[in-house]
């Protein structure tokens, strides 16, 4: 049961309206790397979840997620107030609205007359919020690492937005907001690691000919580091297919009447490498009046 607290978990305060701003911060409200997308992706795990361990935890910063939701939308609403107001008041003229709309030199005035100034499912460009977004795919060792890299990328996007804008109060809540981030981030580093072991993912090991090989497989001033060389790596300078020591085709065991069916059809099929036919192009072209 979920039970709404009319009061914001952290304090919002907008200076000024400014729809440019608003329209970037829609990335965090309906973008990928957003709050809406963090909030789905730990809910719906959690309902799946038989760890109690995990399963709270997933379920507290799911929820904390959608408080996060609530803060950049109340951002998005305020620095939107101005230009609500005067679209839906129509107290200027059309070329001072338009201007104020696209000061920001971004789709602010698109994502303004759409929605009517308030915050929109989607990001920054007007792409609409899906659920594609959420690559959960059932395997905790797995799906605690893409939340790790999620919470990741939210945080890099929250200081690029922080960058944008020289409002104090927006810098303040959304630094707060950056700094839950690693905070989730640290809570989902434990709780990886608290599973023992949690490499290689999931349950059956890798082949042990391939595990700790490296295919070097662009030439020319390779790099050497920790990611291929030194520990139990096997550099392989120079691969071949197939690396398995087969010949590298493709092959298929089919029946007698199958056998028989593709060789017809490789025959009705068959290319004649002597045919110099007239095509379309030459025609197009007037090279077929050629002498």
């Amino acid at each position: 049961m979920f039970v709404h607290n009319k009061r914001l978990q952290y304090t919002v305060r907008v200076s000024t309206p400014n729809p440019g701003l608003a329209n970037l911060l829609l990335e965090q409200f309906g973008g990928p790397q957003g709050e809406l997308a963090a909030a789905c992706r730990y809910f719906t795990q959690a309902v799946g979840e038989d760890d109690p361990g995990r399963k709270d935890l997933l379920f507290d910063i799911a929820t904390e997620e959608l408080s996060h939701l609530e803060v950049i939308g109340s951002i998005v609403a305020m620095l939107n107030k101005g230009a609500k107001g005067q679209l839906a008041e129509a107290v200027e003229s059309e070329a001072e609205l338009y201007r104020s709309l696209t000061g920001g030199g971004n789709d602010s005035h698109t994502t303004a007359l759409l929605y009517g100034g308030g915050p929109a499912l989607t990001n920054s460009a007007g792409v609409p919020w899906t659920a594609a977004y959420i690559d959960t795919i059932g395997e905790p060792t797995a799906d605690l690492r893409s939340n790790i890299a999620a919470e990741a990328r939210a945080k890099i996007v929250y200081e690029r937005l922080i960058n944008v804008t020289d409002d104090p109060g927006i810098k303040e809540a959304l630094g707060f907001l950056m700094t839950r981030e690693i905070a989730h981030q640290k809570s989902f580093e434990k709780a990886l690691h608290s599973i023992q072991p949690n490499f290689p993912q999931g349950k059956l090991p890798g082949e042990p000919e391939f595990t700790s090989v490296y295919f070097n497989m662009s030439k020319g001033n390779d790099a050497r580091g920790p990611w291929n060389e030194g520990g139990d790596w096997q550099f392989v300078e120079d691969p071949q297919p197939a690396v398995d020591g087969g010949d590298g085709t493709a092959t298929v065991t089919v029946t007698e009447r199958e056998v028989e069916v593709l060789q017809a059809m490789a025959s009705r099929t068959a290319s004649d490498p002597s045919a110099q036919p007239t095509t379309g192009a030459d025609l197009g072209t007037g090279k077929a009046n050629e002498v």
